[in-house]
């Protein structure tokens, strides 16, 4: 979204316009404002004209004053029809008009005609994580930066890169493979768990999702990480993760039972067919110590496990790969998160992950990609994470959870206490928009053909950060009611996504921005 300086002209000082569609509109909006003016009132003889295709001139007469007012906004880049009549009014808080475009912003039409470099449309760069894999190994050794004040955090370069798959991984092995019975002699638990068993957080080697870049705990330079609780060995002690308290699946006489290490019981699972052992355990503890049985219809002497350590075991439920925004079904409760602060300003970096009697479950610490850079000074136009944003990675991944599970209500809550901090509704995803102050006539034309639509996504949202009992219990039966998606964040990460969303709601006037009762922004996507 672009902004321009205020006019020091005291008529128009103050006078600001944003532009607005949706992907699939046949016209383009413009809603000028000025906090201080009731148009219905004070703008009389408003007159609305093209002095050309980059720029429109608004003019009118206030009160008591025979000098007509003018405004000049710049038009962003887009189709429009300049033949077509260019509808307008006053009302209380603003003046709208409306343009008529021949094609929708997106168009690819649109996008092979204004842009010459497609990679400055709005729409042509998503958060794909192949292209920064490709990007980063290409780079002769990599050094990681905070974004806030140009802080160094690691020791020396950093060559491996190697990618983390989505999430829902263990879901597709499923899919690929065949589940339960279809499976072919277990072929998906066994690839799941050799994969797991695969994974380990080495020194030297950045790990990457959509999301975040996970680093060594010893390739930082002046980082304190949690200290290792208790004393003595931690591997000594008796955990969660103890082999102790392991269970595993074995096939008797057609039957799936369950046997803990340190007791005789034998628990009978349904005995239809043997490799049907989903029901044993919920999906969160069933990986406590998997052992996966070579061939579920061989002799019970022809046995052969593969066994998970404690960090490859929470990573089975896809929890230790991204933490920006959480699922319920990836939340471990045996995994605390500590939040990473850069050691010189403080600002919140990522995030690592800590269990009892493990200073770091896997040794890596999580970063933020909008929170860090790869070059030095920050800024560079060639900054390969120079597009990523707090506000832009949660508004995809608002968008790819609503495509995923049907649902456009999320609860967004704290991914310590599990209180609910913010509510989002989502209404649509594909809007674009553009906002600055108005010009003065000289300077307008230095600003023809600079306007650009960002695409954004247009949000309902209420705040529960306050902490009121009473609203929190509101929100806890509106989830209930009407199946709301739910997702962990850090709270300080929440806490920045509500101040932007509250000042989002100013480049609308105040009667565009709530409905139904609730607060009406914007995040960019």
């Amino acid at each position: 979204m672009m902004t321009t300086t205020t006019s020091k002209n005291p008529r128009i000082q103050n006078w600001r316009f944003t532009w607005e569609t949706q992907t699939l509109s046949p016209n383009l909006r413009l809603f000028l404002f000025n906090p201080s003016t009731i148009p219905s009132i004070h703008c009389r003889n408003l007159h609305v004209s093209l002095q050309n295709p980059h720029l429109l001139i608004i003019t009118w007469i206030e009160q008591n004053d025979a000098v007509p007012v003018s405004i000049n906004v710049p038009i962003p880049r887009v189709l429009f029809d300049v033949d077509a009549p260019i509808s307008f009014k006053a009302l209380d808080d603003h003046i709208e008009i409306k343009l008529v475009l021949l094609l929708p912003v997106d168009h690819p039409v649109v996008v092979s005609m204004l842009y010459e470099d497609e990679d400055d449309f709005g729409c042509s760069k998503t958060l794909v994580m192949d292209y920064d894999t490709e990007c980063l190994s290409a780079m002769n050794g990599v050094d990681f930066y905070c974004r806030s004040c140009s802080n160094r955090l690691n020791s020396s370069p950093i060559r491996d890169f190697v990618e983390m798959p989505s999430e829902n991984w263990q879901e597709a092995a499923d899919n690929w493979f065949g589940g339960c019975c279809t499976s072919f002699n277990g072929a998906s638990e066994k690839l799941v768990a050799k994969f797991a068993n695969a994974y380990n957080c080495v020194k030297g080697t950045c790990y990457l999702t959509s999301t975040t870049v996970t680093i060594h705990k010893e390739d930082f330079v002046g980082c304190d990480f949690l200290a290792q609780n208790g004393s003595g060995d931690s591997e000594s002690e008796t955990s969660v993760y103890s082999e102790s308290n392991y269970k595993k699946i074995v096939s008797e006489n057609g039957k799936m039972q369950v046997v803990t290490a340190n007791s005789e019981d034998h628990r009978n699972v349904e005995s239809a067919p043997s490799c049907c052992a989903h029901g044993v355990e919920s999906a969160g503890n069933s990986f406590e110590m998997l052992r996966i049985h070579e061939d579920c219809e061989t002799s019970s002497l022809n046995r052969k496990y593969v066994e998970l350590a404690a960090n490859q075991k929470s990573f089975l439920n896809g929890y230790l790969g991204n933490i920006f925004m959480v699922k319920p079904c990836n939340r471990s409760k045996s995994i605390q998160w500590i939040e990473f602060s850069c050691p010189q300003c403080s600002a919140l970096l990522g995030a690592y992950p800590h269990s009892s009697g493990h200073a770091l479950v896997d040794d890596g610490v999580r970063l933020f990609k909008y929170s860090v850079s790869v070059h030095s000074p920050v800024g560079r136009s060639s900054e390969m994470f120079r597009k990523y944003s707090l506000e832009k990675m949660f508004a995809n991944r608002l968008v790819e959870n609503a495509k995923e599970e049907l649902s456009f209500r999320t609860v967004v809550r704290d991914l310590t206490t599990k209180s609910p901090l913010l509510q989002v509704i989502l209404l649509n995803p594909n809007s674009w928009c553009s906002t600055g102050y108005c010009l003065d006539a000289e300077k307008a034309i230095g600003s023809i053909s600079k306007l650009e639509l960002d695409p954004v996504v247009k949000i309902l949202f209420f705040d529960y950060s306050n902490g009121v009992k009473s609203q929190a219990r509101i929100l806890e039966d509106f989830v209930t009611k009407n199946k709301a998606d739910e997702v962990f964040m850090l709270r300080r990460q929440i806490e920045e996504l509500i101040e932007s969303l509250v000042s989002s709601m100013d480049i609308l006037p105040s009667s565009c921005s709530s409905f139904q009762g609730l607060p009406l922004s914007s995040l960019r996507r």
